[in-house]
């Protein structure tokens, strides 16, 4: 058809652009505006999207300018020459100057996404530690490139994959490229991998670090970014090969620091009070709030609005924003939203205030926020391995997190932070960095995972800071009493079944191991049920009322969850969201059992066997996570004897002599959270292994084992006799 067959480019052949824009427009007849290829025939009017074959809307264009004002716009050709000339490439950018958006755009303009024989298309991927950040960046980079979300640009998290054989750009979590790593090793798909965000030093992130330093060594071709807004930038380097440092300067405007003159003995109240008082002496310009969680973050948007509704119109009105990582997506984007306007015309400026977990200090950047609230701490996940309890805690933040935070105020206009604690405080008692992750977690899941990915010696794996040896083996033991290792440290081929399940061990065993009780369809709920945020509404006004409806569905007698009916979710203080999250989880869960030909079955209903079946095949996963009610009144763990007590949000109308619980809450109690009545006889029958009596503290729960064994040998001889 008279076509030209195009010269096949190298991976990063970086030309200047206007070489660049001069062979298109020779290519296509067209003349070049503003550096976007236009052709004459047409008017001026753009060439299509290269993407998707469309035409370039104007929006793209408007959205054009705006990116070029961003900071690393201005390092796009010196970052794709550095990334040209190395393997990998480490780039450390302040918050704000857009290195999450722009650095995958330029990485693919300079690659070749198709294969030399057009079968099959590559990708650049992006991992992110948080799903909010992955979905909402996602977002914004489908509408900077002009396509469809979804489609050439796509996200996955956990349950949710939003890609298509067409994406050429997905942002994902870094336990979901962990997960892609199982099933293709050298991450073939890819031809450009960006870890961003590595200075949080999530479990994943430090996990992949080593793994990708593997795969760069049996893949020449593969390119590795690492990005982060603040990091000890030698030891990345040293651990990366001596890989270059790029640095993007990100802060716009000076930020003014002021620190209280005592201790704030409650930091929800001062920060509450600080908003206030910011809204009603300060110019206009957003406000920022970092608060720990949902619960602190709702309350805090309730007083605030009811606040500012008293003073009346003396004040300008305000729009409350909450943001953490449950809120449905559509609520998320309410923070790129602008200000409300004045109520009456020339009267006070309205105010936006975004009360936010620490997701705002480096995954999102919201424009217009002029002033911070730091209380100077954040939900922490700390492990302790000799009792097997890894809890969420509320700690201080680290110098690096409380400059991250105060590096928001300056992106717009010059700004304020506001940190609810002293300066000493800042100086003596914070830490420099964010403690790795790796160093305070369960490791249970991740030596799963590496077990999965082939790397059998775990002690010399190439961790950036190696956990405790401690942790690890603690790991390897819960990983061998659930049947996942042999005695050798081997994948055992129930393990291998576990591994591919996005679950936690305790609960994967759980799951595969149902469908011997005979009652994998309702353990499948249980477990998708388990894996989405709380269903259960209890809003402060109407609490009691709440209790009531949760409490109905103690004893759920055939009660069906009508998600579909939003008024049915309503009227019994049900999260509709969260229901229809869990029935996707269910139905994924549902088809990586059929993978693995495990039969979906049930007892009949009526069969008094239903509930037993139920709570042994839960028993059969959570058998270390046992406590036994003591004659004392109070619950002692079994095995580490920990004194615990019921949540009060458990639904039992009694106190039963053994539960098995999901979560251990560390409070000033601890509380065991999400409870299941079970039996000591199943214990000894489904975990002898475990519990076996000769290692065992002397307990009230061993005296009753002890007799629950000598029965159970009893019974076995007189079934013997009989035969």
């Amino acid at each position: 058809m008279g076509t030209e067959r195009k010269r096949k480019v190298s991976l990063f052949d970086v030309v200047d652009e206007a070489t660049a824009t001069a062979k298109v427009n020779k290519a296509n007849g067209g003349v070049a505006v503003h550096g976007i290829t236009t052709t004459a025939a047409a008017g001026g009017m753009p060439l299509v999207n290269r993407w998707n074959g469309r035409p370039y809307s104007q929006r793209y264009y408007d959205i054009l300018e705006k990116r070029k004002t961003l900071p690393v716009w201005h390092q796009k050709e010196e970052f794709l020459k550095a990334l040209k000339d190395n393997q990998t490439l480490i780039l450390v950018g302040e918050t704000g100057s857009g290195k999450t958006t722009q650095i995958p755009q330029f990485v693919l303009e300079a690659v070749e996404v198709e294969s030399a024989d057009r079968r099959k298309k590559f990708m650049v991927g992006c991992t992110q530690p948080r799903r909010v950040a992955a979905m909402s960046v996602s977002r914004r980079v489908a509408e900077e490139m002009d396509v469809t979300i979804g489609e050439e640009v796509g996200y996955s998290i956990r349950f949710e994959d939003c890609s298509s054989a067409r994406t050429v750009l997905k942002y994902l979590t870094d336990g979901m490229l962990l997960r892609e790593a199982m099933t293709d090793p050298l991450l073939e798909r890819y031809k450009v991998i960006i870890l961003d965000e590595a200075h949080e030093r999530t479990l994943a992130t430090d996990v992949l670090f080593g793994l990708l330093k593997e795969v760069l060594k049996n893949r020449p071709d593969l390119k590795l970014v690492v990005m982060s807004a603040t990091l000890e930038a030698e030891k990345f380097q040293g651990y990366f090969f001596g890989a270059p440092l790029m640095k993007v300067p990100g802060r716009l405007h000076p930020v003014e620091i002021f620190y209280t003159q005592e201790p704030e003995r409650d930091y929800l109240e001062a920060a509450i009070r600080t908003v206030v008082q910011i809204h009603m002496c300060e110019p206009p310009g957003d406000i920022l709030v970092f608060l720990t969680g949902e619960e602190e973050i709702e309350d805090a948007c309730r007083k605030i609005t009811k606040e500012v509704a008293n003073m009346g119109d003396q004040v300008g009105p305000v729009k409350v924003v909450p943001l953490y990582s449950t809120l449905p997506p559509a609520m998320q984007q309410k923070i790129f939203e602008p200000a409300p306007s004045p109520t009456t015309e020339g009267g006070p400026a309205g105010r936006k205030i975004v009360i936010s977990t620490n997701i705002a200090e480096t995954s999102l950047t919201i424009d217009g926020i002029v002033y911070v609230i730091d209380p100077g701490f954040a939900k922490q996940k700390v492990y302790n391995p000799r009792v097997r309890v890894e809890s969420l805690l509320v700690s201080p933040i680290s110098k690096a997190s409380a400059h991250q935070r105060s590096g928001r105020a300056g992106r717009t206009q010059p700004g304020k932070c506001f940190r609810l604690y002293t300066e000493r405080s800042f100086n003596n008692d914070l830490q420099p960095q964010t403690y790795p992750e790796i160093l305070r977690s369960n490791l249970a899941n991740t030596v799963l995972t590496l077990k999965k990915l082939g790397i059998d010696d775990l002690v010399h794996f190439d961790f950036m800071d190696p956990p405790a040896p401690e942790t690890l083996m603690r790991a390897l033991e819960v990983l061998n009493y659930l049947g996942a290792l042999d005695d050798e440290g081997n994948l055992t081929k129930l393990g291998e079944i576990m591994s591919e399940f996005p679950l936690d061990p305790q609960m994967g065993k759980m799951l595969v191991v149902s469908a011997e009780f005979n009652c994998s369809n309702e353990i499948l709920s249980i477990s998708a049920m388990l894996s989405v945020p709380n269903c259960f509404v209890r809003p402060r006004e109407a609490q009691k009322a709440a209790d009531e409806a949760k409490a109905r569905f103690g004893h759920i007698d055939g009660i069906t969850l009508r998600y579909e009916d939003q008024s049915w979710c309503y009227e019994n203080f049900v999260n509709h969201r969260a229901l229809k999250s869990a029935d996707n989880v269910r139905q994924q869960l549902a088809r990586i059992m059929a993978r693995f030909n495990l039969k979906l079955c049930s007892t009949d209903f009526n069969s008094r066997d239903y509930y037993i079946n139920i709570r042994k095949a839960m028993l059969a996963g959570y058998f270390m996570q046992v406590a036994h009610l003591e004659r004392t009144g109070h619950y002692l763990t079994v095995k580490d004897n920990q004194v615990v007590h019921l949540h009060p949000s458990n639904c039992l109308d009694h106190k039963p002599e053994w539960v098995i619980y999901n979560e251990y809450v560390l409070t000033s109690r601890n509380f065991i959270r999400t409870v299941t009545d079970v039996r000591g006889e199943w214990i000894v029958d489904i975990a002898p292994h475990y519990y076996d009596l000769e290692n065992f503290p002397q307990c009230e729960a061993k005296r009753v084992l002890e007799k629950l064994y000598k029965k159970r040998e009893k019974d076995k001889e007189e079934s013997r006799n009989r035969r």
